[in-house]
């Protein structure tokens, strides 16, 4: 397994983590990704330990604190060999402490957490979304309070957008505070938002991405394809709605392209978008799921081989789309490509 430096951190993380989302099975959103009891969550940590994948992924809203649960009984008698990354800040009950980032909150849920986990410390805590109705400050200040304590060891952050992030940076470079090194995102083949802003702020801040849903919300798994039904048995069924949008012509687009590369390097549909992840700039670790031991074995074979330049090409050439305002202008106006350069560019640098 390759191990790579979180942003501008001195940890270093596995390219391939584990989501620990399928652990539990409580719940409509967040537990309805899988139902992994402690028998077999012990038996997939024991399958990514053994590859290297050292790194697993978790939060407090995943089956209403469960897969914490599950995953802390997993990995017993191991922590040392593992680094756990969780995260806060969605909603977890009604009433004004049920959600946000606010002192007390943020104390109360990596309390919860830890005990949860089974654990003294996390390795990397993540604020889950922005809390526009916490003061940036206080967020940050509390942080710095439960690294010193020892509770934390590094802080990021998911679903920020990119003023979200630049003045939470600003704000910590400003009093001293901890600077948020991760950034866990969403990123895929069939979305690639993440490029237009996010990405050029990571390179420059230091920011690692953290790559959640990799596969397009279960949407290149290699059994959705033009002119097939949506498989019976499918997770899609019930969280489509939740998930990233995907035009479906794009879609098919896409998958055409990965059916032809599984063709020529005999690997499949899956492995060939996890790999071409890898080698975007900015990305730390892509979260890979699995609710058997078949589904992670198959998302480990995404390492130790690399796509050719020319198999990138055709796949960014399938999955790019016309950036939002004021990014697209970068690709028409060749003024403005010279100041500030297309993410192809930052890719062809990185």
């Amino acid at each position: 397994m390759e191990y790579r430096q979180l942003g501008a951190s001195g940890l270093k993380v596995p390219a391939l983590s584990f989501g620990a989302g399928t652990f539990g099975g409580k719940g409509e959103l967040f537990g309805a990704w899988g139902d992994t009891g402690v028998a077999q969550a012990r038996r997939l940590v024991d399958i990514a330990l053994d590859a290297g994948v050292t790194m697993f992924d978790t939060a407090d809203v995943y089956s209403d604190g469960a897969s914490e649960e599950v995953l802390g009984q997993a990995l017993k008698g191991r922590r040392d060999r593992a680094l756990i990354s969780t995260k806060a800040g969605l909603p977890t009950h009604e009433g004004p402490d049920g959600a946000g980032t606010s002192r007390p909150r943020l104390v109360k849920v990596v309390d919860d957490a830890l005990r949860r986990l089974g654990t003294d410390r996390i390795d990397l805590f993540q604020l889950h979304a922005f809390d526009a109705a916490t003061p940036v400050e206080e967020a940050l200040s509390t942080l710095g309070d439960l690294v010193r304590a020892g509770k934390l060891r590094y802080v990021g952050v998911s679903n920020f957008s990119g003023w979200q992030l630049m003045k939470s940076l600003a704000t910590a470079d400003r009093y001293g505070y901890p600077r948020y090194v991760a950034h866990q995102v969403y990123y895929s083949l069939v979305g690639r938002d993440y490029e237009w802003e996010l990405m050029p702020l990571g390179l420059d801040q230091g920011v690692g991405a953290l790559v959640w849903s990799p596969l397009g919300w279960g949407r290149l798994t290699g059994r959705i394809r033009r002119g097939v039904p949506l498989p019976e048995v499918s997770r899609l069924h019930r969280t489509a709605a939740y998930g990233p949008p995907v035009d479906d012509e794009r879609l098919y687009t896409v998958v055409d392209v990965l059916d032809e590369l599984a063709g020529e390097t005999g690997r499949t549909v899956p492995q060939i978008a996890l790999n071409w992840l890898l080698q975007r700039p900015t990305v730390a670790s892509v979260i890979v799921g699995a609710r058997n031991e078949e589904q992670l074995r198959e998302n480990l074979g995404a390492t130790g081989w690399r796509l050719t330049g020319d198999q990138v090409a055709r796949l960014d050439a399938a999955s790019t789309v016309t950036a939002a305002y004021p990014y697209y202008p970068y690709r028409s106006q060749e003024g403005f490509a010279r100041v500030n350069p297309p993410v192809e560019s930052l890719i062809r640098a990185g």
